[in-house]
């Protein structure tokens, strides 16, 4: 099997995402506004959100990956679930990351268990769950069946994540709610290029994860 970037529109693809990625950390350091009770924390806006986005993206790739192992009984959508979960759950690390540092200028505090980040925290626990389930689990095939179901029901909790600002009352609400089509164009417009820039990096690292797991699988078959 070639190596990923040998082949020449896999290495175009990178070295777009590679350019797209570093221009838009130039456009966020240096010419987003900075909002006056906010400072530089509202920088990190233009990183956590997309964060949060594609690895809401991984984890539907998961979820969609899991039901067609079940129907096409074929193990390549085994590879594509195993890979997207990696990929989401790094980005999902960054939002636990980024997410305090926001924090801490508008609540004072970097952490505060409100519904939005408690169930983005189990969500990411569950997946270190996976993650140790497929490491120890056994017989393999009997783990990437069982792992599709985990990885199915696991994406319940990204609605709920996503709605939990109106599930739960709002006095126990301190999650910064942000309506992007009132932004000012210079917000709103740098916001949708750095999501455009996530989305772009997380199909490449989506692609190039999928390559390895299936050269190393390849790699153990013929052992």
């Amino acid at each position: 099997m070639e190596l990923f970037y040998n082949n020449k529109k896999n290495l175009i693809f990178l070295i777009i995402a590679i350019v797209l990625f570093v221009v838009n950390l130039i456009n966020i350091i240096f010419f987003t506004p900075m909002i006056v009770d906010q400072h530089w924390a509202q920088k990190i806006f233009y990183v956590h959100v997309p964060s949060a986005w594609v690895g809401f993206v991984g984890y539907l790739i998961v979820m969609i990956s899991g039901f067609m192992l079940f129907i096409k009984n074929d193990n390549r959508w085994d590879d594509v679930a195993l890979a997207s979960a990696e990929i989401g759950t790094f980005f999902m690390a960054l939002v636990l990351i980024t997410g305090p540092v926001w924090a801490k200028p508008i609540w004072g505090t970097p952490w505060i268990w409100e519904p939005r980040l408690t169930t983005t925290l189990i969500l990411f626990l569950y997946y270190m769950g996976y993650f140790m389930f497929r490491s120890f689990g056994g017989n393999i095939e009997r783990v990437r069946r069982q792992a599709a179901a985990l990885g199915i029901i696991a994406f319940i909790n990204v609605p709920i994540i996503f709605l939990s600002v109106q599930f739960w009352e709002p006095e126990i609400q301190s999650h910064p709610q942000v309506e992007m089509a009132s932004q000012p164009p210079e917000i709103l417009y740098s916001f949708l290029f750095s999501l455009t820039v996530f989305s772009i990096l997380f199909a490449v690292m989506l692609q190039y994860r999928v390559h390895l797991i299936r050269t190393k699988n390849l790699l153990k078959s013929n052992v």
